[in-house]
């Protein structure tokens, strides 16, 4: 507790991470209620799913552009607009219905490419508010174990705000977001925070090799995410149980989010780039047993446990964009860490419901376990560049005592 306590005695600390929270309630809520909203005038599925993706889409490309801004112009300047003009995105279907639809698409092409991309403009913010390296370590897990509130809270305010009307919900949304990045940008450090010189390279951040293995190795471990979200559903389906879908991503947001409580208040030491592997693996671990599909209450704690090392992962992730990000380039870098998250959990999801329809739940659940390892072989594969253009070279005697180091911190 002395860890978290330290954590929330510093200066804007839990304001920053309230305000990206609120303002980032918008990217729980915004795949149900364009879904609710197309129901509620006539569409269906098929053009309420694609308008859901296409917002997805467009965020995943719209975050590094912003990104990209942030590092040359700060922070005010682009997230304010940002977020009147997702607001406004959300905001002109509930006032013109779903109809003439290339309004309403261009619209949820709007919100979608113009998210604030608070959740990268946080981590370029942590090493300027926590001084302490091992606070900033600390910073990093709560923020990866409190992504999963967004996924809990954000349907449920969804729900709520429907039974008034879809178009309330949509409104809300749009209220939610520009809140909280005003939040954020009302706080000093956001206000002060300028990126520094650059390199003049259109590449930015991807020039780094560590950087492009690292973004890899997370979009196959982000499949996981994708597949869970159909296979859960495929699971409820085949076990005739109405509720099973909602419980299992219940369990697995909950072991996620322990996860992440976890790994924050033991301050892991050492080198991200020998922990990183170590915990993929152990992700991949833990996705692998739900292709078993067992019955409902060994299924949740298998889901629970697959969820433990998420958070770890992403934490020990930031970390390393950290160090691996060419100057100048931090925010566009965390960013990409966003973009490389959405296209993997929408490949995941394509997979596991193709692999669904053939082989039924224990096939779905598979692909999550798959790609664990396909993130773990990209990871040792490209090993020596998540060391940086600065890493030492190791001999094969160092890397026998970082596992020993990295089993150690990860048990």
């Amino acid at each position: 507790m002395r860890t978290y306590l330290d954590f929330l005695r510093t200066p804007y600390a839990v304001r920053l991470l309230g305000g990206t929270l609120l303002g980032r309630l918008p990217n729980g809520m915004a795949g149900l209620v364009i879904l609710l909203f197309v129901r509620a005038h006539g569409g269906d599925y098929t053009l309420g799913g694609a308008l859901a993706a296409g917002y997805v889409v467009a965020m995943a490309v719209g975050q590094p552009v912003l990104g990209r801004l942030m590092d040359r112009a700060g922070q005010r300047r682009v997230l304010i607009p940002a977020a009147v003009a997702a607001a406004a995105g959300f905001t002109l279907p509930a006032v013109t219905g779903l109809h003439p639809l290339p309004v309403t698409t261009g619209a949820i092409l709007l919100a979608g490419f113009a998210t604030p991309p608070l959740e990268a403009g946080l981590r370029a913010l942590w090493p300027v508010v926590l001084k302490d390296p091992a606070q900033v370590a600390v910073a990093y897990g709560l923020d990866a174990a409190a992504q999963e509130l967004l996924f809990i809270c954000g349907p449920l305010l969804v729900i709520a705000a429907a039974v008034i009307s879809p178009e309330a919900a949509l409104l809300l949304t749009a209220l939610l977001g520009v809140a909280g990045t005003l939040v954020v940008v009302s706080s000093v450090p956001s206000r002060d925070w300028r990126g520094r010189p650059r390199t003049a390279d259109w590449a930015g951040p991807l020039r780094s090799p560590g950087l492009r293995t690292m973004l890899a190795a997370l979009a196959c471990a982000a499949t996981a995410l994708g597949v869970i979200g159909v296979a859960a559903v495929t699971y409820a389906e085949n076990r005739h149980s109405s509720t099973a879908s909602g419980l299992l991503l219940a369990a697995n947001a909950g072991g996620a989010f322990a996860g992440g409580l976890v790994y924050a208040a033991r301050r892991p030491s050492g080198p991200a780039h020998r922990r990183l592997p170590w915990l993929v693996g152990g992700l991949a671990l833990g996705y692998l047993p739900l292709s078993l599909a067992p019955a409902l209450p060994l299924m949740l704690v298998l889901a629970m446990v697959g969820g433990v090392f998420l958070a770890p992962v992403l934490a020990c992730t930031f970390t390393l964009v950290d160090e691996l990000a060419p100057q100048g380039t931090v925010t566009e870098a965390f960013a990409w860490v966003v973009t490389a998250m959405a296209g993997g959990a929408a490949l995941g999801s394509a997979v596991a419901g193709r692999a669904g329809d053939l082989s039924g739940p224990s096939g779905a659940f598979a692909c999550a376990g798959a790609g664990g390892v396909l993130a773990l072989a990209v990871l040792l594969v490209g090993r020596r560049g998540l060391r940086g253009p600065d890493g030492p070279a190791e001999t094969p005697a160092d890397d026998a005592d970082d596992a020993d180091d990295s089993v150690s911190q990860v048990v």
